[in-house]
């Protein structure tokens, strides 16, 4: 998975303009970041259409605040520049919960 900082730029409408993204907010420091970052790369792989993008929270809380990120790990879907959904809460996320996010956005 990609990190934000591996981009151009930060600009969220610049970012996702082409195509089906989805952001992962998370912190070092985050205990239910560290329990879902495992399985990452399987949620990757079974939704190829997004292209998986890694946010610091801590780094980027600008971003954070101008999207109204309170809680972490959160996931933010954009399609074409345009957020399509949100799974944005400070609670632990399952695999499955995950999955069955990306699953309503379709």
């Amino acid at each position: 998975m990609k990190k934000l900082a591996d981009y151009q730029t930060t600009n969220v409408q610049e970012l996702t303009k082409n195509g089906k993204f989805m952001l992962f907010f998370e912190a070092d420091w985050c205990p239910d970041c560290k329990f879902i970052e495992p399985l990452m790369p399987e949620i990757e792989a079974e939704y190829p259409e997004y292209q998986f993008i890694e946010v610091d929270r801590d780094e980027y809380m600008d971003l954070a605040k101008e999207l109204g990120i309170m809680g972490i790990p959160s996931f933010v879907a954009f399609a074409d520049g345009k957020e399509i959904g949100r799974f944005v809460n400070k609670d632990r996320k399952t695999k499955q919960e995950v999955e069955t996010f990306i699953n309503s956005l379709n």
